[in-house]
């Protein structure tokens, strides 16, 4: 199963001073809004998003039909046959991609330790 392009999603209390913490470590913006509370910062092939008010928790995310870059893909695994496997799986989902649709839609679960895991497609 190919989840696509990995980041790690803070949930952050000042988008400002996480992007001027991330950036004292060689992170830069490549995406988002700051004033839309989202931010996308990339060093080397680690990518961070810092989000203010969106997410509870830190959250693991993975994009499908993106590559590391976030340049999309040619062949992926769609965000529904993943859900199929994980369902066929026994695994609990939160929310879920309608199976009757195609394009960008996302599904969450939570891990054993309580990590939220979002599979976000935007293809």
């Amino acid at each position: 199963m190919r989840l696509g392009a990995f980041s790690l999603s803070l949930a952050v209390q000042d988008i400002a001073a996480s992007r001027a913490f991330y950036e004292k470590l060689g992170f830069t913006v490549v995406g988002g809004n700051a004033a839309e509370n989202w931010l996308i910062l990339r060093n080397g092939t680690t990518t961070i998003g810092l989000f203010h008010g969106m997410f509870e928790k830190n959250t693991l995310t993975f994009n499908p039909g993106w590559s590391p870059t976030c340049e999309p893909l040619s062949e992926f695994d769609d965000v529904r046959s993943i859900q199929a496997r994980l369902l066929a799986s026994g695994l609990a989902l939160g929310e879920r991609a309608d199976p009757g649709t195609t394009g960008p839609a996302y599904l969450t679960l939570v891990d054993p330790d309580g990590n939220p895991v979002l599979i976000d497609q935007h293809v």
